[in-house]
């Protein structure tokens, strides 16, 4: 009796009214939104503006979404193509079945259209979103655990999965090892992994990226190996697990010969944003100047005023005081002034009395 196991959901569906709400679809939409959240933020990091990446992941992530479909059905294509297949359940991706390998490669087909529209390079690119997609896949690993499936080989460990019985598809009920958490873990130490070499090493030209392909290869290689659902065999190998064989070569040698051409990381990730971010900066620095010249400028014209100014109030000031000082001046020339004008009446007067006086009446005036 297994005193200790991770239980499965009773289904994968929820209804909302007439709404169903699948689990699986769940976990793929939050992966993408958190991929495309932290893409965002490593962009912005290189100096991209912020947003490109949601504007490019609409072209990604609906080729990755294709891709991945694709490659499940051309991989296993006897449950849709098969003697007692149904072609129309290939379009059922809420009932599962997205291969990864798909997904990426015809997702950064989609990419690459959004970077070549915008005027970026897809490797750049390819290394902000490096780590965000290893936890987009770690979230959307948990829609195999709503739908019960894709699990590993029958345990008895505390943590094995409790998988129910399903005749119509043939499950058989028990403990499975829970591969959909071993990827899950896995995708998160991946993206550790990229953050921590990205900013020991400043890894550019998609070396990040292909740093996350190589490190996911090593671990779906032996959760691949864990897994008991049908899958095609070369060689005695699942074809997953030939995949990542060559999928891993592959990315050591571009990390490889990309380091030898193109040592460093990229100096401009997004021109426009370069721009956009210079102009920013000199119409700050234009305003500034202006307003520095404005204040000089009205700085001297208050000098100016006040410098013309000040010289008519001094030569006003004396003008005040001189009444003060000149007073007694101006009062003697007040009573003279009186005095002289008598004097001068009496002048007249007297000459007037002459004239009018008879000779020899002992008058000055001579006939």
């Amino acid at each position: 009796m297994d005193l200790a196991f991770i239980p499965s959901p009773s289904t994968g569906v929820v209804h909302l009214g007439p709404i169903p709400l699948r689990g699986y679809a769940f976990c793929i939409i939050i992966g993408v939104f958190v991929g495309v959240w932290l893409g965002n933020k490593r962009w912005v990091q290189r100096g991209g503006r912020s947003g490109t990446v949601a504007d490019i992941a609409v072209w990604a992530v609906p080729f990755g979404l294709v891709g991945g479909r694709l490659y499940h059905v051309i991989t296993t294509y006897e449950p849709y193509f098969g003697p007692n297949g149904h072609p129309l359940d290939a379009f059922k991706v809420w009932q599962g079945g997205l291969g990864i390998w798909g997904a990426v490669a015809l997702g950064a087909v989609g990419a690459w259209i959004g970077c070549r529209r915008r005027g970026i390079p897809l490797p750049a690119y390819a290394d902000a979103l490096a780590p965000g997609l290893a936890i987009g896949q770690a979230i959307g690993r948990w829609g195999n655990w709503f739908n019960q499936e894709l699990y590993g080989k029958p345990t008895d460990v505390p943590w094995a999965l409790k998988i129910s019985s399903d005749p119509a598809i043939g499950r058989i009920g028990g403990t499975y090892h829970p591969t959909f958490l071993y990827e899950s873990l896995w995708c998160l130490g991946v993206a550790a992994l990229v953050i921590w070499a990205d900013k020991r090493f400043r890894l550019g030209h998609g070396r990040a990226f292909a740093l996350y392909v190589a490190a996911y290869c090593v671990g779906r290689g032996w959760i691949e190996y864990l897994r008991v659902d049908e899958a095609h065999h070369i060689l005695g190998l699942r074809l997953n697990d030939w995949t990542s064989l060559i999928v891993f070569v592959l990315a050591v040698v571009y990390m490889v010969v990309s380091a030898r051409k193109a040592p460093g990381r990229e100096a401009v990730v997004e021109p426009g944003a370069q721009l956009a971010e210079g102009e920013s900066a000199d119409g700050a620095d234009d305003e500034g100047s202006d307003t520095a010249a404005d204040a000089q400028a009205k700085d001297e014209d208050e000098g100016k005023v006040s410098v013309e100014k000040k010289p008519a109030a001094e030569a006003e000031e004396p003008a005040k005081d001189e009444p003060a000082e000149d007073e007694p001046a101006k009062a003697e020339a007040a009573d003279e002034k009186p005095q002289a004008d008598g004097q001068a009446d009496d002048a007249k007067g007297a000459e007037a009395k002459d004239a009018d006086a008879p000779a020899g009446s002992g008058g000055t005036k001579k006939p």
